[in-house]
């Protein structure tokens, strides 16, 4: 990975995108060979400038501080990077991937930043072949085709202008809503032609869309429900992106006194997890009106409402974009009210309409609504610290203890958990306030194994010049995944907290075969074949330190916690890479 300063990277070592794309790409057969002076009094030729020159420059207008290479190949783990990056920074990182394998390899973490929605910008060297030759492992008829149906935009540069204009169609693209990762393919042959005039190729203005904001009609029909409501509920999934989103949600959940449902998974940090709202409203609470903001999948709660006669709001831009093969958004929902527009964009108007539709009746029922609603949280936080307690000084460690020691440690410094959920979410939620968008990174999105470690590597990069200290809270399956990137985080001095949940299994699959072999009354003393990972079991923290990472554990005892805890943040907040190894319960 390249980490020079913004504005300025791809430069240095890394001159160009042919020499990061395609490692010693064939020169130009039809170019003319350079002409040496033939006496030591003849005019200097002036500087050969290559395609590559020109299209760093394009990439160089585009706003992008960072981009992740592995020469010749590449590997998945580190385009989840590019993930957990832009989550992080809210704008792509640039990736650059070698021909048909890069592509191959970064196939997974593309289709987890579809599902995601999180713009990723891709570049891919190819050689086109212009010999004819067909069996050239490395070259495809199509190769834009391996990925189309997770990206939202793909194209073949055939020339110089048609690169410039791709690159800032694909930017524009890949950052309006719903975002989503984009791929340019760009042949070794345009990349090393020579360029005769370089003042005639012109670099396009990059200008990006204005999202789409609801239509006034719709909206003002959906303040009305909502405001004549009495157990409002707001569904509140992929809305979060960019920080505005956050006071515009804890806006209209304070406007409604309406609880926020974030689900089960977050894939995005949408509303504080301490907030007298969060959550469903409490035993009891039946929504007679349903508001999702940027719900993939309504089917269910327009189903359940229909039964009861109660109604429901989509308003999401998903509603514009789905024509995939890759069906990630669900069944079809008949919601009584759609409206294809982006909710973050259209929260304005829709808040400021409901208060004009809220009679003086309606705000006092509205907030006594808001005080049973608050009442039912704190009763639900309450029992939350009481659970934590059950099996405190258990061993392996309780994973409410894990999260309550690192809580304790971190509670005067600025931190971001920028891991996802993994099976440790619902804790985090109850024992870490993530009282500000940028506390949880939120999950991959696609839920595919091996995207925590590296995600959690670049957003940590995107939070080191903001001075946030990064958490990450990553499973023993995920780190063995993709261990390559500790070495990335070690080399570039990313600080980064890394806490291995280590389980000793890949524990979903653990369970999902006992619940089958109990269904069919034939036992579960095979469940662990193929699902643990023992004999051997990985010692992750030795294999942290192979890659230069200070780390400490296996920890067993809980009691060791506090104090390894304390002296990896040291590290970390040293601006150094740690990894805190601990055996724990499955969940």
């Amino acid at each position: 990975m390249a980490d020079p300063s913004r504005r300025e990277f791809v430069k240095g070592a890394a001159l160009g995108a042919a020499s990061m794309v395609v490692p010693g790409a064939a020169p130009d057969p039809g170019a003319a060979p350079a002409q040496a002076p033939t006496s030591s009094d003849a005019t200097p030729s002036p500087p050969v400038v290559h395609a590559s020159d020109f299209m760093v420059d394009v990439l160089k207008t585009l706003d992008v501080d960072y981009a992740a290479i592995n020469p010749g190949s590449a590997f998945a783990g580190l385009h989840a990077m590019a993930h957990g990056y832009a989550k992080a920074a809210g704008k792509p990182m640039l990736v650059l991937v070698h021909a048909t394998p890069g592509l191959l390899h970064a196939s997974m973490a593309l289709f987890q930043a579809w599902a995601d929605r999180v713009p990723v910008l891709l570049i891919v060297g190819h050689h086109r072949n212009p010999t004819g030759i067909v069996n050239r492992p490395h070259s495809a008829q199509d190769m834009g085709a391996l990925v189309r149906d997770y990206v939202k935009f793909d194209d073949e540069a055939t020339t110089l202008e048609r690169f410039a204009e791709s690159a800032m169609r694909a930017y524009r693209i890949a950052m309006t809503p719903p975002l989503g990762p984009v791929a340019l393919v760009v042949d070794s042959a345009l990349q090393d032609s020579r360029i005769a005039d370089r003042a005639a190729l012109r670099i396009p203005a990059l200008t990006l869309a204005s999202p789409p904001q609801g239509d006034a009609n719709a909206v003002r029909e959906a303040a009305r429900l909502l405001a004549a409501a009495e157990r409002p509920l707001i569904q509140a999934h992929k809305i979060g992106r960019t920080p505005r989103a956050w006071d515009l949600m804890l806006e209209l959940a304070e406007t409604l006194q309406a609880p926020v449902d974030v689900g089960t998974y977050g894939s995005w940090q949408t509303f504080p997890s301490w907030h007298r709202f969060w959550g469903t409203g409490g035993p009891g609470y039946t929504p007679d009106v349903t508001l999702g903001l940027e719900v993939s999948d309504m089917s269910a709660a327009a189903r359940a409402a229909r039964m009861r006669g109660a109604r429901t709001i989509s308003i999401s831009a998903e509603h514009l974009f789905q024509g995939s093969n890759i069906h990630d958004f669900g069944r079809y929902a008949d919601v009584d009210l759609v409206i294809a527009a982006d909710a973050e964009t259209t929260l304005p108007v829709l808040i400021e309409e409901i208060g004009h539709a809220m009679t003086a009746e309606r705000r006092r029922a509205a907030e006594a609504r808001g005080a049973r609603i608050a009442a039912a949280h704190k009763d639900a936080q309450t029992r939350a610290i009481q659970e934590a307690r059950y099996g405190w000084e258990s061993s392996p460690v309780s994973v409410s203890r894990l999260i309550a020691e690192l809580g304790e440690q971190i509670k005067n410094d600025d931190w971001a958990i920028v891991s996802g959920h993994q099976f440790t979410g619902d804790w985090q939620r109850r024992l870490l306030n993530f009282d500000t968008p940028y506390r949880y990174n939120g999950d991959c999105g696609g839920f595919g194994i091996g995207y925590d470690t590296p995600a959690s590597v670049g957003a940590a990069l995107a939070n080191k010049g903001l001075g946030r200290l990064s958490i990450g809270i990553v499973g023993d399956g995920d780190l063995n995944f993709a261990p390559g990137v500790l070495w990335t985080a070690v080399h570039h001095q990313i600080p980064l907290l890394l806490v291995v949940h280590n389980n000793r299994a890949y524990h979903a699959e653990v369970m999902i075969l006992q619940r089958m072999a109990g269904s069919r009354g034939r036992g579960s003393a095979t469940s662990h074949i193929g699902t643990t990972l023992t004999d051997p079991e990985i010692n992750h923290a030795q294999l942290a330190r192979s890659y230069g990472m200070y780390s400490e554990g296996p920890i067993i005892d809980p009691k060791d916690l506090a104090g390894a805890y304390q002296r990896a943040l040291a590290k970390v907040r040293n601006g150094e890479p740690a990894l805190v190894e601990v055996i724990s319960q499955p969940r």
